[in-house]
C-alpha cells in the first residue's frame, strides 16, 4: 500500500533514522531498514539519548547503561546491515525540543545529506500509547524542525556553514514511525529473521520478551490492516514530502 509522494528505493541513495533511544528503531522499522540495505541503500542512524534510563537488572550500575546501550544498539544495527551510527548523548527521559537540539540534528543531516529521513511521530497515537513516549515525540518534532527548514536554510544555525563547512541540505521526504495516520506499508515478511535477530540484541530492554512471537503478532496485525495476505508481516509508516 503506497499514497504519493512516495520516492521509489531506485531513486534514494542515502538514508538517516532519527529517534530518541537505543531500540526504537528496531521495535518500528528494523525490517524496512533491512529492505533498505539489502537495495544497496547507505543508511546512518542517530540516537539521540544515551538510553540510560532504560534496562530492568537493578545489579547494574546505572552509569554503565549508556555504553551498554550503544553496545547492543550497534550489534542490532549490523543485523540489519546498517554501520555507521551517530550517538549525540542527551540524557534520557529528558528530550525537549531545543535549539541546541534541531541545531544538533540540523548538522547531522547536512553531513549525511540523505534523501529520506525515518524518524518517530510527533503526533501522539491513542491507539498504540506505549509508542508516544515523550522523548519520542520530542525526537520527531526536533527532526521535522531540522528537515525542514534548518537543514536547508543557510542562515538557520549559520555557525555550521562558516564555521563547519557544512553546506544546507534538502531532504526530500520524511517517513514517520508510530504516527496515528499511518498511509504506506512496508512488507518485512522476507526479512523478519533479521528484525528479530537485531531486536534480541536488545537484551538490557527485553529480558522476559518473547521478540520472536512479539514480531509475528504485532506486525502481522499491521499486514491484516495493509489488506495484505494471511501469513504476511508488515511495518507502517506515514509518508509525506517535503517539497
Amino acid at each position: 500500500m503506497t499514497a504519493p509522494p512516495y520516492v521509489p528505493l531506485s531513486d534514494i541513495d542515502r538514508v538517516l533514522v532519527v529517534v530518541a533511544h537505543p531500540d526504537d528503531v528496531d521495535f518500528g522499522a528494523a525490517g524496512t531498514i533491512a529492505t533498505f540495505t539489502e537495495a544497496g541503500l547507505q543508511v546512518t542512524y542517530c540516537l539521540i539519548t544515551d538510553g540510560d534510563a532504560g534496562g530492568f537488572d537493578d545489579a547494574v550500575d546505572r552509569t554503565e547503561i549508556p555504553v551498554i546501550r550503544q553496545r547492543e544498539q550497534r550489534a542490532a544495527a549490523a543485523a540489519v546491515g546498517v554501520s555507521d551510527l551517530v550517538f549525540l548523548g542527551y540524557p534520557d527521559g529528558r528530550l525537549t525540543v531545543t535549539h541546541e537540539l534541531r541545531r544538533d540534528l540540523s548538522r547531522v543531516v547536512r553531513q549525511v545529506r540523505p534523501d529520506r529521513v525515518l524518524t518517530s511521530s510527533p503526533e501522539r497515537n491513542y491507539r498504540r500509547i506505549g509508542a508516544s513516549h515523550p522523548d519520542h515525540l520530542a525526537a520527531g518534532e526536533a527532526a521535522l524542525c531540522a528537515v525542514y527548514p534548518d537543514a536547508r536554510n543557510s542562515y538557520a544555525h549559520p555557525e555550521l556553514l562558516a564555521v563547519e563547512g557544512l553546506a544546507p541540505w534538502k531532504v526530500r521526504e520524511v517517513w514517520q514511525l508510530a504516527s496515528p495516520h499511518p498511509n504506506h506499508y512496508v512488507d518485512i515478511t522476507d526479512v523478519a529473521e533479521r528484525k528479530i535477530a537485531a531486536l534480541k540484541c536488545h537484551v538490557s530492554q527485553t529480558p522476559e520478551m518473547d521478540v520472536a512471537e512479539f514480531v509475528r503478532t504485532t506486525f502481522a496485525a499491521q499486514a491484516r490492516t495493509a489488506g495484505l495476505p494471511e501469513g504476511r508481516l508488515a511495518e507502517a509508516f506515514h509518508i509525506f514530502g517535503t517539497a
